[in-house]
């Protein structure tokens, strides 16, 4: 903990952010506030002011996450690799092809495999906003 944790604040008089004015408000006052002193008044206000357009740019401009198969684009690039260094981890060339083309979707067994070998949030991987197609009825003759 630190020193500013142990005592009690002072009370600090904040607004409410509930339009882009107030954020523009108080996104000037944070700047003003950057360079304030640990345990001060000035760093609870800035700490109490971030915490507050945090709140609001989570809630007015949420951040979808990425798709599945951009945030396996984007990873290969991080690592510079290429696509072909996908096959030791889905199994084929074919296979690799259909996935980053969407053909094939992940399967669990995949999404796994790029957790741990690649690195990559299983949140990113799995893509729940997408509705899966129904399976083909097979018929009984």
């Amino acid at each position: 903990m630190t020193e500013s944790t142990l005592r009690r604040s002072r009370p600090i008089e904040v607004f409410p952010i509930r339009t882009d004015e107030d954020l523009a408000a108080a996104l000037e006052q944070i700047d003003a506030l950057m360079d304030a002193k640990p345990g001060s008044h000035d760093e609870a206000r800035l700490e109490v002011l971030s915490t507050l357009v945090e709140a609001y740019e989570e809630e007015r401009f949420p951040i979808a996450p990425p798709d599945p198969v951009e945030a396996i684009r984007f990873r290969l690039d991080q690592l510079g690799l290429t696509p072909a260094a996908l096959t030791r981890i889905l199994g084929s060339r074919a296979r690799v092809s259909e996935v980053l083309n969407r053909r094939r979707p992940l399967s669990k067994t995949m999404i796994v495999r790029l957790w741990r070998e690649l690195g990559i949030p299983l949140e990113s991987l799995v893509d729940a906003g997408t509705p899966r197609r129904p399976r083909k009825k097979r018929r009984r003759s």
